[in-house]
């Protein structure tokens, strides 16, 4: 994909606009769910907002590293959500931009504010008058919430590289089933034009002309 100054502005105006949306929606769904339950299940949501961020990582990075060449080939067999997983590469800057940058780290941030909330309730359960306790599980829960996103991420960073391909096809398989059965299009992959009439013409000339 050839680089334009134009093109990455406009991209940077819409996924700034996104990001904001995707910030709100994830802010509000976590403050309903956090509000009215449980530190118990506050941990809970904060977990699978850090798988959230560590699962879209890992597509940002396969899409980043894959390689273009074996797409064609399960294209050529038709494969199902082939030709999605090759239009995934081709615009590996945008889509690992969004699944990276916009929800990974909007997870990111969101699971921090969540984890936060969630040592308040935990802490307000031990009373006035247990200052070591608070304090101890106020840093040992916020360490454990840093320590699985970090964690996670490098591990997922390393099976994002070695199976770049495989979950490259799986994301574009995804892709497929909601365009043809759900009748969800996300995006349209481009098509070469033929150049068979071209050809053919240039031939005609060729044969007048002798």
């Amino acid at each position: 994909m050839k680089f334009s100054i134009r093109n990455s502005i406009r991209w940077s105006i819409f996924i700034s606009i996104v990001t904001f949306i995707l910030a709100c929606i994830f802010t509000v769904a976590s403050t309903t769910l956090l509000e009215g339950v449980t530190w118990a299940i506050g941990m809970l949501v904060v977990i699978v907002l850090v798988f959230i961020g560590i699962f879209f990582d890992i597509m940002g990075l396969a899409a980043a590293a894959a390689n273009e060449v074996p797409f064609h080939g399960m294209a050529s067999e038709k494969v199902s959500g082939s030709r999605h997983a090759i239009f995934i590469v081709r615009n590996a800057d945008r889509f690992s931009n969004f699944c990276n940058d916009v929800v990974g780290d909007v997870a990111s941030v969101i699971s921090g504010a969540a984890s936060a909330a969630v040592v308040i309730k935990l802490m307000s359960s031990f009373g006035d008058g247990n200052e070591v306790m608070r304090t101890v599980v106020s840093v040992v829960f916020t360490a454990v919430v840093s320590a699985l996103t970090v964690g996670g991420k490098a591990m997922g960073k390393s099976f994002a590289i070695h199976y770049s391909t495989d979950i490259v096809l799986f994301i574009g398989k995804l892709f497929y089933v909601l365009e043809h059965r759900l009748k969800i299009r996300i995006f349209t992959p481009k098509r070469k034009q033929k150049t068979n009439t071209k050809r053919g013409n240039k031939r005609a000339r060729t044969n007048q002309s002798a």
